[in-house]
């Protein structure tokens, strides 16, 4: 069964999925782009160029377009400050939508989108994308194993510095609102824990193009006795981590640890006599399901298989508002010098 889209927002953002949509063969066989909605006419057109969607219909207004269209889904790439409004306004239609992140700008609009999708008993989903690559399927798949013991803590390091030019170089708090979402789900996922609470410390260190935020340092509770500490900085020169950040995952009989691009290490207690025990590696195995790790593919993948089956997908805004509450926990944290509950 083909599925008819309408994507609103035709800048940058959209051409990675579009691209997704069109390099996909299962997801190009399954949704046809019925259309492309933006504030400027021509953004959207030149969308539809760029990627031959000669059978799109191209505005300005998403109402209109829902209604011309009839479409069944709602790919929403807007600014997040219009968010609300336009998966509001899927929803009404009766659409599933899929969302950029952040899910909202704040957790009181998140709730009041969790409520919509569930009375008008449609999907909303947020695209986690780098929850859907190689690597942190395998480190959920190795904790899963219990081949370290019980995992203890999660510690992410992220150091980058990246000359956007742009808006996020005006942003308030820009590692933690724009950037730092992405480790913060990955390590909920990998964990598979609960966030309880944060300390989080945010500065714009000497040196930043950014207007503010470019630095945090956090350290949050999990449920069970888990630790997950992020460090990161937006303006940090010299060798860089991965984008994905670098990881270590401590457990009760070993370790993992994982460069964020190629380089997997794992490694258990030796028995050697003395102060300290050594270790001796074992292996890692690879991801479970290599269709799940094509990242924004198989977050669509994902959104339309729980469409068709019924059940909810693994990015749905009921469970995605818990790693936004980790992000506005520690900006509050930051603003007060205090640990923040979470609460999502």
């Amino acid at each position: 069964m083909t599925l008819k889209a309408v994507l609103c927002g035709c800048g940058a953002m959209a051409h990675g999925w579009v691209r997704a949509l069109k390099a996909t063969p299962s997801l190009a066989e399954t949704v046809e782009i019925a259309g492309l909605v933006d504030l400027d006419a021509g953004v959207a057109q030149a969308l539809a160029e760029a990627f031959d969607l000669t059978g799109a219909l191209v505005g300005t207004d998403l109402d209109v377009m829902l209604e011309e269209t009839r479409a069944d889904l709602l790919f929403d790439v807007v600014v997040p400050a219009a968010r609300k409004a336009v998966v509001a306004a899927g929803l009404k239609r009766g659409c599933h939508v899929l969302s950029e992140k952040p899910m909202a700008t704040s957790l009181g609009e998140a709730r009041e989108l969790i409520a919509l999708a569930k009375e008008a008993g449609r999907i909303h989903a947020v695209v986690q994308n780098r929850r859907f690559i190689s690597g942190i399927r395998r480190m959920r798949r190795f904790v899963e194993s219990g081949a370290i013991g019980e995992l203890t803590g999660v510690h992410a390091d992220f150091f980058i510095a990246p000359h956007f030019g742009g808006f996020r170089e005006q942003m308030d708090n820009v590692l933690l609102l724009d950037m730092a979402i992405h480790t913060f789900d990955a390590a909920r996922f990998v964990s598979g824990k609960h966030p309880l609470s944060v300390y989080c410390l945010e500065s714009n260190p000497a040196g930043s193009w950014y207007a503010h935020g470019a630095s945090a340092n956090a350290v949050f509770k999990f449920s069970e006795d888990v630790a997950f500490t992020y460090r990161g900085s937006w303006c940090a020169e010299g060798r860089r981590t991965s984008w994905e950040s670098a990881w270590r995952l401590v457990g009760s009989k070993g370790m993992l640890t994982w460069d964020g691009e190629e380089i997997f290490e794992a490694t258990i207690a030796a028995e050697e006599q003395g102060l300290l025990r050594g270790y001796r590696p074992i292996d890692v195995p690879p991801a479970p399901h290599e269709a799940e790790t094509h990242g924004h593919a198989s977050v669509i993948a994902d959104f339309l298989d729980a469409i068709r089956s019924g059940r909810s997908p693994e990015t749905a805004g009921f469970d995605n508002i818990k790693s936004l509450a980790m992000v506005f926990g520690a900006i509050e944290s930051a603003r007060t010098g205090q640990p923040v509950a979470i609460q999502a």
